[in-house]
């Protein structure tokens, strides 16, 4: 999937760029059965994000000795920062492929600009600034993504499958990714035992 924007719809309300997406108790899909999905981009087209609170088996140092990025020996010696670094699940969608949520701080040609301190990169150059020390001040990195068609993503809200709301990047790049799904319940006020009854939208 292409993670570009349409510059039209940008800013539009109704559309969710930079919003969590928080799958409700009776969430269909058990792929996303308690998974918070943080929207990159969202129009009358279609809709993607990157779950954020599942991690992967695979290694950051992994993916950059599978890359060419580093060599084993090289992999070993990276600074703990690195070698530390978890890899996500993004979504059920292209596994094999690597994206990169960061600040704003670190920016290539090829990175998208999500909001005002979040872009996204989906190329090699972060990941060889991050294993250097030289990245973002703060990133998440997932293998794979979600992805929605037209119309999908707001059906799916109308049948209370996701409770929506504005994202932080306090939320966002937290490390305690076990308790991302309970965290940002708790900063907009949520029960999770009342969450069933409520409507999709916080």
């Amino acid at each position: 999937m292409k993670i570009t924007r349409d510059r039209k719809t940008t800013g539009m309300q109704g559309f969710l760029d930079n919003h969590f997406l928080v799958a409700m108790p009776g969430m269909a899909d058990e792929r996303f059965a308690r998974s918070v999905v943080y929207i990159c981009a969202h129009s009358e087209e279609g809709a993607m994000g990157l779950m954020i609170n599942r991690v992967q088996q695979l290694g950051f140092s992994d993916i950059l000795v599978q890359l060419g990025i580093l060599d084993e020996k090289e992999a070993i010696r990276l600074p703990p920062p690195a070698r530390d670094f978890p890899v996500r699940n993004g979504g059920p969608v292209d596994r094999s492929r690597g994206f990169v949520l960061h600040t704003d701080d670190f920016k290539v040609e090829s990175s998208m600009v999500v909001s005002e301190q979040v872009c996204l990169t989906a190329t090699v150059d972060i990941l060889r600034a991050i294993s250097l020390g030289r990245g973002p001040r703060h990133a998440l990195m997932t293998l794979g993504y979600s992805g929605w068609g037209a119309g999908q993503l707001e059906g799916e809200i109308a049948e209370n499958g996701w409770l929506t709301c504005p994202a932080t990047t306090e939320l966002l790049f937290n490390g305690d990714i076990d308790r991302t799904y309970d965290r940002i319940l708790a900063s907009i006020g949520v029960d999770l035992t009342h969450l069933s009854s409520m409507a999709g939208h916080a």
